[in-house]
């Protein structure tokens, strides 16, 4: 066809591809999800039937409800448009903080926390959402300032965004969901590519707080954490000197992952007969070690392992910084909660209160997970869509 060869309408574009059933969700971050929900309710219905007298079936019946809740938020906000949330970053923050405050002021409090405000079907925890509002909003202000990221001044300002509901949240107290926070603010500065003098500061003014929150403070009769806090944070280091007291339960998980042997015991004690407490909840993986052993536990961090290969694929395979910056610190909350919640159940970290994600019996924690991952699904579509327009192809 010569330069000035008219195009007729059928020359104009290509015909449309035909519309597919399938859900163009990243399959294999949607399977390892899936099969962290299955193994959830499987490990729920054995090991709280005897909690509740008369409804065995209660906690597992309310964890089916949260997990199919939050995998239709998954997909639905896995339609929207990540980038949009960028212009909003203010409105998110403020959320943050006001979910965070409303905890605060009209939580229940139970065994000396107060950490949620308690609906009918519901219990809102405001540390838990506050995760992912933290995580776009100050990704939002990390690619705002993506051309000062050598100046001091923009590593303080994402420290302090970061630091300001993490107090708040460890004055609930809640020094778990607190170490999250400045766990992702780390890694966001860490994946933006600040300067390593700003990161190894960082690190070294950690230390030098961890050591005086545990060590000079109480020495000046200055008590920043309550002592249980510290009790809990010190026994790890020896779990037999006060096996009946800040040690129990540790060692009781510990005893309870060591009689799951190779494949489980057919009659779990430990977890059945609520030797390890919250056994549904910060302890979830003993009852898994117990009841279906070695080869349940591997299967369980075989799909952790799937679930944030497939995050740190989505940080690469990003068409943006924002959306590699989300998917950092989505990869950041994943991981750090997995090896510490998993650390504590076999004594090589201190008791946290750290969820296991999509594990743990709740619906903050089981919503604002499956919120992380439909902000995954969102980068993950907009990234192939990209690609389809420049006409490239990315492959699973």
């Amino acid at each position: 066809m010569s330069p000035l060869s008219p195009i007729t309408p059928a020359e104009e574009a290509p015909p449309a591809p035909p519309r597919s059933l399938r859900l163009p969700l990243d399959p294999i971050l949607t399977f390892a999800v899936i099969g962290l929900g299955v193994c959830s309710a499987v490990t729920l219905r054995s090991a709280t039937e005897n909690l509740v007298p008369g409804s065995p079936g209660y906690y597992v019946h309310r964890q089916e409800i949260y997990l199919i809740v939050g995998f239709v938020l998954m997909i639905v906000l896995s339609r929207i448009d990540y980038s949009g949330l960028r212009r909003i970053k203010n409105l998110i923050y403020g959320a943050l903080i006001v979910s965070i405050l409303a905890v605060l002021g009209l939580g229940h409090a139970a065994l000396g926390s107060q950490r949620a405000i308690n609906f009918p079907l519901f219990s809102f925890q405001g540390s838990e959402i506050g995760k992912v509002l933290l995580i776009v909003s100050l990704s939002a202000l990390v690619v705002d300032r993506s051309r000062r990221l050598g100046e001091r001044d923009t590593t303080i300002r994402v420290m302090i965004a970061a630091l300001i509901p993490a107090m708040f949240v460890i004055a609930q107290p809640d020094l778990g969901s607190g170490m999250v926070y400045m766990v992702i603010a780390f890694m966001l500065l860490f994946v933006a590519g600040t300067p390593w003098k700003h990161l190894a500061a960082l690190a070294t003014l950690v230390v030098v707080a961890v050591a005086f929150v545990l060590v000079a403070a109480p020495a000046a009769g200055v008590n920043v954490l309550k002592p249980y806090q510290v009790d809990r944070l010190t026994a790890f280091l020896h779990p037999s000197s006060n096996p009946q007291s800040e040690g129990y339960q540790q060692q009781e998980s510990k005893i309870a992952i060591g009689s799951g042997g190779k494949t489980g015991r057919a009659n779990p004690t430990q977890t059945k007969l609520n030797f390890v407490p919250e056994d549904h909840t910060d302890f979830i993986f003993a009852a898994v070690g117990e009841q279906y052993g070695f080869a349940g536990a591997g299967v369980l961090l075989l799909l952790y392992a799937l679930l944030i290969w497939r995050t740190l694929r989505v940080l690469v395979m990003s068409k943006d910084l924002f959306g590699s910056l989300i998917a950092a610190g989505v990869a950041a909350m994943l991981m750090f909660q997995v090896f510490v919640n998993v650390g504590m159940t076999i004594g090589i970290m201190p008791i946290t209160g750290v969820t296991l994600p999509l594990m743990s019996y709740g619906g903050s924690s089981v919503i604002t997970t499956l919120l992380a991952v439909g902000l995954l699904q969102s980068i993950y579509l907009q990234a192939r869509a990209s690609a389809a327009f420049k006409g490239r192809v990315i492959r699973y």
